[in-house]
């Protein structure tokens, strides 16, 4: 695979401050395909000096332009997208056509969706007698995680780009190739230097020193909820803004008049995709207690078919996480009716699709995100019940509700303490906003909600 051997820093790539590399490994067959730079505390005050340089000048930049700007952003990653697609597969394991159809595709039309909000989006208004401005909120510190790699860079700079931001990206260690190949297309698309910036590195070194780094003004972060909050604790210290997507335990409920089959295939298919790596996932499934025999049986049947389709998760470390996850959950009761926690090949990190029955709420693979290809699937007695469960965890990111009314769907949804649920298997939407309730995080990304995020708010009174 294609590396390169230094940091996209000021509108060049420039050699690394130390010589440490960090090895890119193919989770599908534990290969070593890429070498990228340990970036140190020094390569980021470099591209935050850098990030800062440019400030004025892209904040002063018209709409406008910004907006042309991500068009042809969005140009150069559509014909890109093969070569996306390919690179994605090579260092998150992901199925090629899983890559085409998501990992490429989603980043692409988000990219689009801002260069049409730029150009339309309210910077300035009026409000009774004053003139409200919405301005950048300065230098952007963004810290991305690997399970979708250059989605969470997309959804994270183009919103920047379009608010008038400048950025300094430090991506995730595991995936590391397609940040590259974005730092290249942003290049390719005109963007002046200075205004995106690419350090790669651990989180431990470059992402705390980006973090911490005085001249960030808001720091923008996809990952766990721990990290999260130390995150938070470093940006409350310097009263900078943050946003923080984080982790995420969602609930599926299936409302006893929803049709049966659907909700639970939908359901399954959705907790499977990605390996299980995927902080909305709908990871709890929660049926009632007249159909939960049949929905264990669909969901049993359901998953057995993704055995063969799914890739590995990212890493050995995170293999064995989910395998302890799976262990931990029949020790405390839960049974075991897909899957397992056996390695189902000799090499490359997979595991199996699981599904484990009789669990309950207070089990600790209810109340934690396993972040692997695991669905716990949960009785309840009626709505109410159904509601506790359902909102019985720290985390408050996604779900679904199922229901053969609409309405009565829509009403469950409304009393569930989450940032985002879909009804009776509602499609993505690029534009809705997307963010968590409680430990899921602070902020929203996506559509006119993630755009505000990059903006500060001044009045003028006339």
């Amino acid at each position: 695979m294609k590396a390169h051997d230094g940091m996209y820093i000021d509108g060049a790539w420039r050699p690394a401050a130390g010589r440490d590399v960090i090895e890119v490994v193919n989770p599908a067959d534990e290969q070593v395909i890429a070498t990228v730079p340990a970036g140190t505390a020094a390569d980021v005050d470099t591209a935050v000096r850098a990030a800062r340089a440019a400030l004025p000048g892209w904040a002063a930049t018209p709409p406008a332009e910004r907006a042309a700007l991500l068009a042809a952003l969005r140009d150069v990653l559509e014909g890109r997208k093969d070569e996306i697609a390919e690179t994605v597969t090579a260092e998150l394991g992901a199925p090629l056509k899983f890559s085409q159809a998501v990992h490429a595709a989603v980043p692409i039309a988000v990219a689009g969706s801002y260069a049409e909000l730029a150009a339309t989006y309210a910077f300035e208004e009026k409000v009774g007698n004053s003139t409200v401005f919405h301005e950048p909120v300065g230098v952007v510190g963004a810290i991305t995680p690997w399970n979708y790699p250059l989605h969470q860079i997309v959804a994270k700079a183009a919103p920047a780009l379009a608010a008038g931001c400048t950025i300094v990206l430090k991506p995730a260690e595991d995936t590391p190739l397609v940040a590259q190949l974005f730092a290249e297309a942003v290049h390719e698309a005109g963007v002046p230097a200075g205004v995106f910036n690419l350090v790669t590195g651990l989180g431990r070194v470059a992402g705390q020193a980006l973090a911490e780094h005085p001249g960030v003004d808001l720091v923008s972060f996809t990952g766990s909820t721990a990290v999260g909050r130390q995150i938070g604790a470093v940006a409350g210290a310097a009263i900078k803004k943050v946003a923080l997507e984080l982790g995420g335990k969602s609930a599926n409920v299936i409302l006893p008049s929803a049709d049966l089959a659907k909700a639970v295939n939908v359901g399954v298919a959705n907790v499977m995709s990605n390996s299980g790596q995927t902080c909305s996932a709908w990871t709890r499934m929660l049926v009632h207690r007249d159909q939960y025999d049949e929905a264990v049986e669909l969901a049993s049947a359901a998953a057995a078919k993704y055995g063969e389709r799914i890739g590995p998760v990212a890493n050995a470390k995170q293999q064995e996480r989910v395998l302890g996850y799976i262990r931990k959950g029949v020790a405390e009761g839960a049974r075991l009716v897909a899957g397992g926690p056996g390695v189902p090949r000799e090499q490359g990190y997979f595991v199996a699709p699981t599904v484990l029955a009789d669990v309950t709420s207070e089990m600790t693979v209810a109340q934690e995100e396993i972040f692997g290809p695991v669905l716990s699937v949960l009785r309840y007695e009626d709505e109410e019940d159904a509601l506790r469960i359902a909102n019985g965890t720290v985390y408050g990111l996604a779900g679904a509700v199922w229901a053969a009314d609409e309405a009565e769907a829509v009403a469950f949804a409304r009393r569930m303490d989450t940032g985002q649920v879909d009804i009776n298997g509602g499609r993505f939407n690029p534009l809705a906003p997307f963010g968590g309730y409680k430990q899921s995080g602070v902020g929203r990304e996506l559509g006119a909600h993630g755009l505000a995020e990059y903006l500060q708010t001044k009045s003028l009174q006339f």
